[in-house]
């Protein structure tokens, strides 16, 4: 059996990113979401802002 990851691209909804997972002969087993942040000056100190989010999906074959 083996394992892959999938990321869920930008402009691609989770459903879609399911799909072609599927399409491939795999079945998701586990669900990674990451913050992503941005760096914004805020009175001369760094402020990590988030800004989005990544989804990765770990998925292992049907073999």
């Amino acid at each position: 059996m083996s394992k892959k990851k999938y990321e869920v691209r930008e402009n691609e909804s989770i459903e879609a990113c399911l799909m072609r997972m599927k399409e491939e002969g795999y079945t998701p087993i586990r669900r990674i979401e990451k913050p992503i942040f941005q760096e914004v000056m805020k009175n001369d100190e760094i402020i990590y802002e988030p800004v989005g989010r990544q989804i990765i999906f770990e998925a292992k074959s049907h073999d």
